[in-house]
């Protein structure tokens, strides 16, 4: 698998796992705000408009008493008709409400029936009242009273089947909160975990390539192409195939045939001596050594397109990781990403927040306008007193829904709170992308020096292939000048055949170059040996090629990369 593969692969994994990390908790929040706005818009507004109804109920029969104390007060039926009015408004909108709970429907229905058979016996007291007060107030205790107590039990058994609805719902949501937020910050912890592996094994993956620090590497290769061969290169245990194995076999190889052309170097100078001192008979000779430099510069021009070719792999591998730095950007984007998604979570968790704060306030006026009955009551005395005790049941009851909002609210804010904590988990994996985002872009520099360094070592190989060029055009306008140097011509030609044969070291495909030098006979070479014989290259130069196949081998991946 290339490596290019295996980083899009990494992080294609990493964004998945947050995906689905994401996607559960986007899924939780949709979930629990449906509950909640039914929670909102049913069971609370049935609640509320059950403690309505019984507290218009209330103001009904102080309305009505007022009338009958005191029938030329206008305020008296004012305040009654407002309040029956009010009773018959909520009635028909928790009505409304109830039409999904055929329970609900059928107390409010009852409720509804009730108050219809209470209207006429109001009006026929508030009728007797401006002519009989005595009848009046007898017809409040036998009829009006057993009539409302009826209404009463219907709202009070009403309200508190609503009460212990929203006390389930509370419950149930609080749990489903939890569960939810559990499941999230798990899945969030598995990512991270996830995503530190994969990054471990990543970089561990690339150092294994390298064969060690990229800044070693770099240093090395750089005193190579400077021509420092003096420094050795430290490699791991058992390491066959990194670039630094592949760098210091070609340290090796370098060294050996440079020994080998500064060797022969020295024996071309000794022949060219004897040349000068004994040039009677190298005209065929001459000839010969011209053929050599020709295959020289032949193998020196295939050279010369290798290094190119390499030069040109070397550009492309540099485009490749440039590519790969490109995707580990983009997969720092998609962890942006989930970082303003977390933000978005948060920020519905606060207005779910706000809205319960709304339901505090009314359970708060719920309570205001309960002690405000509570008060009334003690004002009308004894007559008040069971108007009293059913006002404290309504303070009661809002301030239970009032401390039950709170909960919920308190259940809401520390979920805001785990948010904060899973956005900053979230933040750390974005640091964490950052990091891969470098240390891929030092991959990158480290791919443009190779390439220029390759660019350098190509330029060289061309001016050597210019030199071995001038070196052919001379022999062959010298063909005439040596008929003089048929001793030295025989040396010169053995060292010219070991130096070409040493240079084909660095050809890596099509095999290595071995020139095919012709021999003069043995009766010209006993005419032109010199006295003193040239010294012999190290034979080493023929088994240096194979070395340098085996070190550029290396790993298919780096081949790819």
């Amino acid at each position: 698998m290339k490596l290019k593969l295996k980083i899009v692969l990494s992080m294609g994994m990493v964004f998945m796992l947050f995906s689905i990390a994401i996607g559960v908790a986007l899924t939780g929040m949709q979930s629990n705000k449906n509950r909640f706005e039914h929670f909102i818009e049913q069971d609370l507004a049935l609640a509320g408009a059950g403690a309505s109804l019984y507290a218009q109920g209330l103001q009904m029969g102080q309305a009505l008493r007022n009338v009958v104390m005191d029938p030329s007060n206008p305020k008296a039926y004012e305040n009654l008709e407002t309040a029956a009015g009010e009773f018959k408004a909520i009635s028909q909108r928790a009505t409304t409400l109830a039409a999904a709970s055929p329970a609900d429907l059928k107390m409010l229905e009852e409720v509804v029936a009730l108050r219809e058979q209470q209207i006429p016996i109001q009006a026929n007291i508030i009728s007797l009242a401006r002519t009989d007060q005595t009848a009046a107030i007898a017809a409040i205790s036998q009829d009006e009273t057993p009539a409302w107590r009826k209404i009463k039990a219907r709202l009070l058994e009403f309200t508190q089947a609503k009460q212990a609805g929203v006390e389930q719902t509370k419950t149930e949501m609080a749990a489903f909160s939890q569960r939810m937020l559990m499941i999230t910050l798990v899945l969030v912890l598995v990512a991270l975990v996830a995503a530190s592996t994969i990054v471990f094994w990543l970089v561990r993956h690339i150092m294994k390539q390298l064969g060690g620090e990229p800044a070693y590497a770099v240093e090395i290769a750089r005193a190579i192409s400077g021509g420092d061969f003096s420094r050795s290169v430290a490699l791991e245990k058992g390491d066959t195939s990194s670039l630094l194995y592949a760098i210091n076999a070609m340290r090796g190889n370098l060294i050996a045939t440079i020994g080998d052309i500064r060797h022969a170097t020295e024996t071309i100078a000794t022949a060219s001596t004897q040349i000068a001192a004994g040039n009677l008979d190298l005209s065929s000779r001459t000839e010969e050594q011209a053929s050599s430099l020709e295959q020289t510069a032949s193998s020196m021009e295939e050279l010369t397109s290798t290094v190119k070719q390499n030069a040109d792999n070397a550009r492309q591998a540099n485009q490749l990781v440039v590519s790969t730095a490109d995707v580990a950007v983009k997969g720092g984007q998609v962890v942006n990403q989930v970082v303003d998604t977390m933000g978005s979570i948060k920020e519905s968790s606060r207005k779910i927040a706000d809205i319960i704060g709304v339901i505090d306030g009314i359970a708060f006026q719920t309570n205001i306008l309960a002690l405000n009955a509570a008060v009334e009551a003690a004002r009308a005395g004894e007559q008040g007193r069971g108007f009293a005790v059913v006002a404290a049941e309504v303070r009661n009851l809002a301030q239970r829904s009032a401390g039950a909002a709170k909960e919920i609210k308190g259940l809401i804010e520390d979920s805001v709170g785990k948010v904060d904590a899973g956005g900053k988990l979230v933040d750390e994996a974005g640091k964490t992308m950052d990091e891969i985002v470098t240390s891929v872009k030092r991959v990158t520099d480290i791919m443009s020096e190779i390439a220029a360094a390759s660019q350098e070592q190509s330029a060289g190989i061309e001016q050597v292939n210019q030199a071995i060029t001038q070196m052919d055009d001379v022999t062959q306008q010298n063909a005439a000048l040596v008929e003089e140097a048929a001793a030295a011509a025989e040396s010169l030609q053995d060292q010219a055949a070991k130096l070409a044969e040493a240079v084909s070291v660095f050809k890596l495909e099509g095999g290595v170059y071995r020139p095919q030098v012709e021999r003069p006979s043995p009766g010209n070479r006993a005419a032109a040996m010199p006295k003193s014989a040239p010294r012999a290259a190290p034979a080493r130069a023929i088994g240096s090629p194979k070395m340098l196949a085996v070190a550029g081998g290396g790993n298919e991946e780096w081949e790819s990369f």
